[in-house]
């Protein structure tokens, strides 16, 4: 359970993406001499993203990785703050990103799943694992997450975040009604 006063204080979300918005693994391959990379991602993570963003919380993608996979569902999920850094080290660009925007680590909720986050777990207000996450990243976090990265885990800590906050009934009815033709709801 988290606590309906510091839900309300979450102003940004970051989400590593290898073991939380996907299962941690890596498709490599080589088409015509050019490297190619897959993930797979979860939609219904994709639609928790959408509506804590919908209830106007800042989302940020920060990866030890550089992947155009990771770039493209950034965009697709309209994700703007977006760290890739091949090295591992995301605490700077998630603090750059703090600057950016005017918030504390406080104000600022993360999910991870292994060592290369921790350095952001630490800081920040609300820090989260997934469920298959390394015992000593959920020793660390506050929220512990039933399921896995790369399978509804980033879905399950919008809901929590969301409902904590009391705004999951609002943010998934304005989006289903957004989506809804009016003259068959009008019956």
């Amino acid at each position: 359970m988290i606590d309906p006063a510091l839900a309300r204080s979450i102003a940004l979300v970051g989400f590593d993406v290898d073991g939380v918005l996907t299962d941690g693994g890596i498709y490599l391959g080589d088409v015509d001499e050019r490297r190619l990379e897959f993930k797979r991602y979860d939609i219904q993570d994709g639609l928790g993203i959408t509506m804590l963003r919908r209830a106007g919380i800042r989302v940020a993608i920060l990866t030890g990785r550089v992947s155009e996979s990771v770039r493209l569902r950034a965009q697709e999920l309209g994700v703007e703050d977006l760290a890739q850094d091949p090295d591992g080290y995301k605490l700077a660009a998630f603090m750059r990103m703090l600057e950016r925007h005017g918030l504390r680590p406080e104000q600022c909720a993360f999910v991870g799943d292994d060592f290369p986050d921790l350095a952001i777990l630490r800081v920040v207000g609300l820090p989260a694992a997934v469920g298959n996450a390394a015992p000593e990243i959920r020793r660390e976090c506050r929220v512990h997450l039933q399921r896995h990265g790369g399978h509804g885990a980033v879905r399950e800590f919008c809901e929590r975040l969301l409902k904590a906050r009391g705004a999951w009934d609002d943010a998934w009815r304005g989006y289903v009604s957004e989506r809804s033709d009016s003259s068959l709801t009008a019956r």
